[in-house]
């Protein structure tokens, strides 16, 4: 058992939450806790791609804003 001294705001935000999910105080604090500490242990996708995002960079900086007429060049490209 662990005994912890929270600020009044906190405590009774932790209180009102609990009742509204129909849960103990205990219960709340105890699935806060392992949800926050689960997420600590897990990267993220963007820590898990980081090493990848722009890595094969085409040097141009408006591909999203003008895919389409990028994409219809291509195809008449190939086309031809």
């Amino acid at each position: 058992m662990i005994a912890i001294e929270l600020e009044p705001k906190l405590e009774q935000s932790l209180r009102h939450t609990a009742s509204v999910f129909d849960m103990t105080l205990s219960e709340l604090i105890h699935e806060s806790l392992s949800e926050y500490i689960s997420k600590l242990s897990k990267p993220s996708p963007w820590e898990l791609g980081k090493s990848y995002f722009g890595k094969y960079s085409s040097g141009q900086g408006n591909l999203a804003a003008n895919r389409k007429q990028l994409l219809k060049a291509k195809i008449r490209a190939k086309r031809q």
